[in-house]
């Protein structure tokens, strides 16, 4: 289900003209909807002048415990005239398995690592994971301007029914990440647009000290031409610059979302495409 993503990822640029390349790294927050949660109950409310509230439970499916792998989130959004702003809060129980893992093509189980990114796959020991998040845009003439702010924490790191913990981490690792982006409307039919994005995460107990933090640094161009009303063509570009230690204990590396990570800690890619809609 798209519920949480439903509500802030709009106002993020990997749901508008970016596609998951202009993700937050690793979709750490999953803005991008790259996980999507199974068994779920959604109640929206009816619009109050522009406000609106809703909810979300999903039920874990786990034999004897009621509240084993659920996932529960509160949102509410609102848009009148030219601001639209929405606010959010997501918590995942022993996500590792229940939440992540529903994005596996395998039954996932607690040895397993349904989390790729080197960004966040050193944390599936984590108990549970949560986002709290903000996102706002203002519409003027042509030009449109958003940003968004979530701060992530995998929390009570080292249970070991969620995932392996090779790294003796303990404690909760958090993240926070701000991501400012303008689009311009030069015709009906042609947009451009840029984003930065800022991700950094704080230092984490290990069994031996204490992990350094890791920080990312993300830019995004791209432009969108309407060949019709279902058929554009589009050019994205992105740049990531790393740095401090990940969450794998290692030198933290390039990890732009849904792609191979870097070998350093710089990375580009330039995407071309045609898309037609159905």
């Amino acid at each position: 289900m798209r519920y949480f993503t439903g509500l802030l990822g709009q106002f993020a640029v990997g749901d508008q003209w970016g596609g998951y390349i202009t993700a937050h790294p690793g979709d750490l927050d999953n803005f991008n909807n790259t996980v999507r949660t199974n068994n779920a109950i959604k109640y929206m409310s009816s619009n109050y002048g522009g406000l609106s509230f809703s909810a979300m439970y999903a039920l874990g499916g786990q034999p004897g415990s009621f509240t084993g792998n659920q996932t529960w989130s509160l949102g509410a959004n609102y848009a009148r005239g030219p601001i639209s702003i929405a606010a959010a809060y997501l918590n995942a129980r022993t996500p590792n398995v229940g939440f992540f893992g529903n994005s596996s093509t395998s039954t996932p189980t607690s040895v397993s690592t349904s989390i790729m990114s080197p960004v966040t796959t050193g944390f599936i020991s984590a108990h549970d994971y949560s986002v709290a998040a903000i996102a706002g845009s203002y519409v003027f003439s042509r030009a449109t301007v958003g940003l968004t702010y979530s701060n992530i924490r995998y929390g009570n790191l080292g249970d070991l029914q969620s995932g392996t913990n090779p790294h003796g981490y303990s404690g909760s690792a958090s993240f926070n990440d701000v991501e400012a982006n303008f689009q311009y409307q030069f015709s009906p039919s042609f947009l451009a647009g840029f984003a930065y994005n800022y991700t950094v995460g704080g230092s984490v107990k290990t069994s031996t000290g204490e992990k350094p933090d890791a920080r990312y640094h993300q830019f995004s161009l791209g432009a969108d031409y309407f060949l019709s009303k279902r058929t554009d063509v589009y050019a994205v570009g992105v740049y990531q610059k790393a740095s401090g230690v990940d969450s794998r204990d290692l030198s933290a590396v390039a990890s732009i979302n849904n792609l191979r990570p870097s070998s350093g800690d710089r990375a580009a890619v330039v995407r071309l495409g045609i898309r037609h809609k159905f």
